[in-house]
């Protein structure tokens, strides 16, 4: 196997260094040059790339299940999973597989920590609706300059600024908290986002469909006739215990 890696085109484009608790799950976004959409990725495990090991194959799953791959054909981004991380799982290589030719890829880097990691998010798979807005809270440990990022395009940095049209706002007014805001989501909006510090990210991936119609029903329009069906059956009874009582008379 032989990894290279080249500029432009030739290029993946991941995260540098992800901080993540022991115990923990991490999905990692890779994405790739659109002229490989067909191409088998894979994840390659170890610091040095000439003797990395593939752990998973988007053509090959991982029978122990602490690796997955995804491909998003129409985004030309894979993302690779990563269960039950210890201190032993530092470096991977994102790889695209070359025919008749080297592969080649990104390495990134995994800080794997006892205590709270030094950037992260509540939760890394998110859900915003078509022309609202959503807020992603980025706990941080340190000090520095915080970015919002859309994987392979721009970022935001300070208090407001936009990503493919959607308007983002930032504030760290709650302590050690970026909270950042997205308004009039569209669809197109949905992807890979990064919450950065230095060189720390954290992945974040928006989903932003239709908010579901969800009827409420109203229990004050069921009060009249539900009343009158209850003074009928008064009315029946009444009847009924009127005429056996005549009767037995």
């Amino acid at each position: 196997m032989c990894i290279c890696f080249f500029a432009g085109v030739h290029s993946i484009t991941t995260v540098s260094k992800v901080s993540v608790k022991t115990g923990k799950s991490i999905s990692i976004p890779c994405l790739y040059g659109s002229q490989y959409k067909n191409h088998v990725k894979y994840l390659c495990e170890g610091p040095k790339w000439r003797f990395c090991r593939d752990v998973v194959k988007t053509n090959k799953a991982d029978p122990s299940g602490k690796y997955s791959i995804s491909d998003d054909k129409r985004q030309f981004i894979f993302t690779v999973t990563i269960n039950n991380l210890t201190n032993k799982n530092t470096d991977y290589w994102c790889v695209v597989e070359i025919n008749n030719g080297p592969d080649y890829g990104g390495h990134f880097q995994l800080s794997v920590t006892r205590g709270i990691p030094r950037l992260y998010v509540d939760h890394q798979r998110i859900t915003g609706y078509i022309g609202e807005n959503i807020t992603i809270r980025c706990h941080h440990s340190n000090s520095g300059e915080m970015k919002w990022c859309r994987l392979g395009r721009n970022c935001v940095t300070g208090s407001s600024g936009s990503i493919d049209g959607a308007a983002v706002t930032a504030h760290m007014r709650d302590p050690n908290v970026f909270t950042v805001t997205m308004s009039g989501l569209k669809s197109e909006d949905s992807g890979w986002y990064l919450c950065a510090e230095g060189d720390i990210q954290i992945p974040v991936y928006l989903t932003v469909t239709e908010k579901p119609i969800t009827t409420s029903f109203d229990l004050k329009i069921l009060i009249i006739p539900l009343s009158v069906l209850i003074f009928i059956v008064i009315v029946v009874l009444f009847i009924w215990l009127i005429l056996r009582h005549s009767k037995s008379c």
